[in-house]
């Protein structure tokens, strides 16, 4: 193996971004926290995976939580409550018209 990317399991990848994100990148590297643009984009993905981890939680949460509402019975009937808000937004709509 000639390449020391290949030697340390590192897969060299090109990554195309817009002028703003480049200039994101290269102030991250000048501020002396990153050594080159590499390790900044690796934070970058490491912190996208772990925001998607966190909201994948996050819609668990809510689902098991709309699940034991819903096994307590505590369900809306959906046509009564896009009544109500109809109704809702008519008189709101009338008010507006009358002042």
């Amino acid at each position: 193996m000639d390449n020391p990317c290949q030697a340390s399991g590192v897969r060299p990848m090109n990554v195309n971004l817009t002028p703003e994100l480049e200039r994101l990148v290269q102030a991250k590297v000048a501020s002396g926290l990153y050594n080159n643009q590499s390790e900044v984009v690796r934070e970058a993905l490491r912190l996208m995976a772990e925001h998607d981890h966190l909201r994948s939680a996050h819609l668990k949460a809510a689902l098991a939580e709309g699940l034991e509402q819903a096994n307590r019975g505590e369900l809306l009937d959906g046509t009564a409550v896009e009544r109500e808000l109809r109704t809702a937004l008519r008189k709101r709509s009338k008010k507006a018209k009358g002042k």
